[in-house]
């Protein structure tokens, strides 16, 4: 009996960190000229690296040294623990901010990536078969496939003042760089430089050369480079799925739904709000608990 947890923003909520669509929410607040939807994009990556870093940068690696609260530690315990033989649960989560590992759970899938780590920029079916090889040969894509092996790695946020300092900026302080001093920190150390790529000479990442986020983007797909096939193994071993602190807004909650509904599983919503799953009455065992992801483990408000 093994129970798959699939956890949104909510969870991360507690430690700070914005929830992707409340008032002051990851897709609320984009650049000066543009939308979150319209940077959070592959194609604004390619087409405007240095707009697109210092974005993600300031939107996303600020939280970085944030540290996980109690609901990410309940979840590594369970998940951790082990009954008859078998997983006492899994963990699936939405989040980036890498805080379900950082509270010691030992092998979970962040199938939307990790603000910590970067991965090569190539072609996303190419990055695709050499995940699969990895986990192949050594049963995560994490394990064996770090700076030795080129397919991920840590990301630089630490090493942006140094960058400042190579590439002449006034300071090398990151909040009193001007954006064009961040931009051209941040494009050296993603490997990106302006050699004629682009139009005019602009910057433009190279494939098997350049740094990505590690980051699953609006106009990107789901592959093994995010552990899809791991996922969707989970999704079909577990007896009982517990949803927690999500909107159901992403494809990934839409399959383990879906996947649960078809199995006759039974299925667990823990949100302050849930949102109507329009599912009819009879047609699924749904249990609905009007509450915080804190108060459902039992560690109160």
């Amino acid at each position: 009996m093994t129970t798959l947890y699939v956890t949104g923003a909510g969870v991360s909520a507690d430690s700070g960190i914005p929830t992707f669509r409340g008032e002051d929410g990851y897709w609320t607040i984009g650049s000066v000229n543009y939308t979150p939807q319209e940077m959070a994009t592959r194609q604004m990556y390619e087409s405007d690296p240095g707009q697109f870093l210092l974005w993600y940068y300031r939107r996303f690696a600020s939280y970085r040294h944030v540290p996980p609260n109690d609901v990410h530690r309940w979840l590594a315990g369970e998940c951790n623990a082990a009954e008859g033989g078998q997983k006492r649960a899994r963990l699936i989560t939405q989040n980036i901010d890498g805080l379900d590992g950082r509270a010691g759970n030992a092998d979970y899938v962040c199938i939307h990536g990790r603000l910590d780590m970067m991965t090569l920029y190539d072609d996303q079916m190419a990055l695709h078969g050499r995940a699969q090889a990895a986990a192949a040969q050594h049963g995560n894509v994490f394990d064996g496939a770090g700076l030795d092996g080129g397919l991920i790695m840590p990301a630089p946020w630490d090493d942006v003042p140094a960058a400042l300092r190579d590439t002449g900026a006034a300071s090398d302080d990151p909040a009193m760089a001007s954006d064009g001093e961040m931009m051209a920190a941040l494009l050296t150390l993603c490997r990106i430089d302006g050699d004629g790529q682009g139009e005019g000479g602009a910057p433009r990442p190279a494939r098997g050369v350049s740094l990505k986020p590690y980051v699953l983007l609006f106009d990107e797909y789901y592959t093994d480079l995010y552990r899809m096939a791991t996922a969707e193994a989970w999704m079909q071993a577990a007896s009982r799925m517990v949803f927690i602190g999500t909107s159901f807004s992403v494809n990934i909650t839409a399959i383990a739904l879906r996947t649960a509904i078809q199995r006759g599983i039974p299925v667990e919503i823990v949100d302050p709000e849930p949102v109507d799953l329009g599912i009819p009455d009879g047609m699924a065992d749904v249990t609905y608990h009007r509450m915080t992801a804190r108060e459902w483990v039992g560690l109160g408000v």
